[in-house]
């Protein structure tokens, strides 16, 4: 399950993808999803330090995409948010590390089984851009208002 924190990032960024290349300011994005403003501010800044996102300050400054939005994938955001996509970190491919209890990690078949399950995820969540939750509502997750 993706953190509400996720869920309002996709959301912000679905915004930034409709008028990109252009930028939006905080308050704009606030008001475009009924989102909570501090929240938001903490997850603009998660998103630019992931180089998501860049920002400008000044009357014509705010935020806006650093990629187009076809270049921009839901796996992208949830990782730079929530982090991995594996439900435990020996089988995650971008955070990978042994289980400390595990006897044998090799030989794991609860690590085989959520290897695959990250696998089925992460293939839909990098083959989902921004770009396609905009232009096709149909491919936006469930809750994600568009």
């Amino acid at each position: 399950m993706i953190s509400k924190k996720a869920l309002y990032a996709i959301r912000a960024l679905m915004s930034l993808a409709r008028v990109a290349p252009e930028a939006m300011n905080t308050g704009e994005i606030v008001l475009a999803n009924d989102l909570p403003r501090k929240f938001l501010e903490a997850i603009l800044l998660d998103l630019k330090r992931a180089r998501i996102t860049v920002s400008e300050r000044g009357r014509e400054g705010g935020h806006r995409l650093a990629r187009a939005p076809g270049e921009i994938n839901l796996a992208d955001i949830i990782r730079a948010i929530d982090g991995p996509l594996a439900m435990l970190p020996c089988a995650s491919v971008t955070s990978y590390r042994p289980c400390d209890d595990c006897p044998d990690v090799e030989n794991c078949q609860i690590r085989r089984a959520l290897a695959k399950g990250r696998d089925a995820l992460a293939e839909v969540l990098e083959s989902t851009t921004l770009a396609d939750l905009v232009e096709r509502p149909d491919m936006a997750p469930a809750g994600v208002f568009v």
